[in-house]
């Protein structure tokens, strides 16, 4: 059975959570589950495990990437990973998370959970084609349940071939993904385990550049 950490002990798995922080997600929490009963933001069935399955889940990121300011948000769905990113980086000045998302519905939620909690957030509506080139250099990239990793890798690749790390959530098939990557790209692995589902991993890509021709 998957191994569950509440995330009022672990936010972002061994860092600490201010009180502020923590507020912050006691009301996402709160506003989630009232949007979630109206729009499709989430399996319903994972609900009853939103603080582990899904916010601790996104949070976990921070404690393998160090210390980051800048996030991209790929398909950012919901708001995982990076509207969590954006409650624990929204207490030191100066740091910002974009989240790219289609959506219309969902990125009303976005937008509305943002100004709420004042978050240094900005929801972009768009495609991530279409936008994420024009983006500022993150220090970090980050998708969840968004595609396989060879199209996460392509979509990702005007920010990642200039030295940009991402942060990707995978499943039990992550070796298929990987492999099936490494068919297109050539790039250095870091598989981390997930500190909340023992089936998971977090990969975290870099050095990345195209197979040559």
């Amino acid at each position: 059975m998957a191994a569950r950490r509440d995330v009022a002990q672990n936010c972002g798995c061994s860092l600490a959570c201010s009180r502020e922080t923590e507020a912050r997600f006691a009301a996402f929490e709160t506003e989630f589950r009232k949007w979630a009963a109206r729009i499709n933001l989430v399996a319903p069935s994972t609900l009853p495990d939103l603080r582990n399955r899904h916010i601790a889940d996104s949070a976990q990121i921070l404690a393998y990437a160090g210390a980051v300011k800048t996030v991209i948000d790929m398909g950012s769905g919901g708001g995982f990973p990076g509207l969590i990113l954006g409650i624990m980086l929204a207490e030191t000045p100066g740091n910002q998370v974009h989240l790219i998302e289609s959506n219309g519905k969902k990125c009303a939620f976005l937008r509305h959970v943002t100004r709420e909690l004042a978050l240094p957030v900005t929801v972009h509506m768009a495609r991530i084609e279409d936008v994420l080139a024009d983006l500022p250099q993150p220090d970090i990239i980050t998708a969840r349940a968004l595609a396989p990793l060879p199209l996460l890798l392509g979509l990702a690749a005007p920010h990642m071939l200039a030295g940009v790390p991402g942060f990707f959530h995978k499943g039990r098939e992550w070796r298929e993904e990987v492999a099936a990557a490494h068919g297109h790209w050539r790039f250095d692995l870091l598989e981390h385990p997930s500190l909340i589902d023992a089936e998971s991993v977090i990969l975290q890509v870099r050095h990345l550049a195209p197979l040559a021709a």
